[in-house]
């Protein structure tokens, strides 16, 4: 049990109080955003001293990510309590406890309560601050990525309508050279190279022009489900190539949206053809698509090994690849994303379970 506060003794807690509250203001004020946890463990200590019985007072600082104790930690312990808010919602709590055994809940001083929720009110505008310049942060990488986006865009306009023409020519050349060797298989072996390195050429610049959003779209209200079935019709062959079985449920057999056919072909093209590519021999892909009385959603999923959690956030962004040097351009996930996002849509990834990933794209039919 505690004893009688005398008026001196009053006054020297209240010279305590302000003390502590003028202490941790400087802290806050000179914090690093980026390292809180010295600027919390020397709250939590100023607190403590500000406390009437410091010797036997603890201070549990429990905000965000962050854990902090100072002080004696009894077992059994009274104590008063503070929520930390941040924009009006719980993000931590502080503690302040004695031991029972010697003390009890009036132990506590009026004013010292009051300090607490000041110290707590003082932390939660700390975190709103931090939570205000991490979003201006995001925002502004946001911002230099579009205009970074926007001129690769411009570029590779260019680059592809240059390459165009060429591209062609060696295609029909190699032809007509095809017709002047037709007896001379090593020659006609050798112009084969040269139209399949052409034609995959030609399909980068495809790639291209679906990026930098070149090719105009034509936008009409119709029944996807056609679009979607087709699309997974043409890649049989790919299917059975590896022995992967494609299960298809589609929630109704009329799905009407606003699209550009080849481009939702060309979306659901890409998805696939990736994951029969990193899908094991024998494995099963799944395309699922439904909608509600807003969106309609598409999930394409397979059993490869999945997206590294240090990639995702790459693989969205042109001339990204995890494939081997020839096999990919990294423009067929940046196609995807380019002509979803051009549809209002949003398109995720997540793991599969037990493995591999799950593509999700909605689109709103509004």
């Amino acid at each position: 049990m505690s004893p009688l506060i005398t008026t001196e003794d009053k006054l020297k807690e209240r010279i305590k109080e302000l003390t502590c509250l003028y202490t941790i203001s400087s802290h806050i004020s000179n914090c690093d955003l980026d390292n809180l946890e010295p600027t919390l463990h020397a709250i939590a200590l100023s607190l403590k001293e500000a406390i009437r019985y410091p010797q036997d007072t603890s201070v549990e600082l429990i905000v965000s990510d962050f854990h902090i104790e100072v002080g004696q930690r009894p077992d059994d312990k009274v104590f008063m309590l503070s929520a930390i808010k941040a924009f009006n919602l719980g993000i931590g709590s502080i503690k302040v406890g004695y031991s029972k055994a010697k003390y009890n809940e009036n132990s506590f001083l009026n004013e010292e309560r009051q300090l607490l929720a000041k110290i707590s009110l003082e932390l939660g505008n700390l975190f709103e601050r931090k939570q205000i310049i991490e979003k201006e942060i995001i925002s502004r990488r946001q911002v230099e990525r579009a205009d970074r986006l926007s001129i690769l865009g411009e570029i590779t306009a260019g680059i592809a309508h240059e390459l165009n023409t060429p591209l062609a020519n060696i295609l029909g050349y190699s032809e007509l050279l095809k017709d002047q060797f037709k007896n001379q298989e090593f020659v006609l072996k050798d112009l084969d190279k040269i139209m399949n390195s052409a034609i995959y050429s030609r399909e980068v610049v495809k790639k291209l022009m679906f990026f930098s959003c070149d090719m105009p779209q034509q936008m009409e209200l119709t029944n996807i489900v056609p679009i979607i079935k087709d699309a997974i019709s043409l890649l049989k062959p790919n299917f059975l190539k590896k022995q992967i079985a494609c299960h298809v449920n589609i929630q109704d057999e009329n799905i009407p949206l606003r699209v550009d056919a080849i481009q939702l072909t060309q979306v659901i093209f890409n998805l696939i053809i990736n994951a029969i590519y990193f899908s094991p021999e024998g494995g099963h892909i799944g395309v699922s698509v439904f909608q509600n009385k807003t969106q309609v959603h598409i999930e394409i999923s397979d059993e490869g090994s999945g997206i590294n959690s240090n990639i995702g956030d790459n693989i969205f962004n042109p001339f990204f690849t995890t494939k081997p040097v020839g096999e990919g351009s990294g423009l067929g996930l940046s196609v995807v994303h380019g002509i979803v996002k051009s549809h209002k849509g949003v398109i995720k990834h997540k793991h599969n379970s037990p493995k591999g990933t799950i593509f999700s794209i909605s689109f709103p039919k509004n």
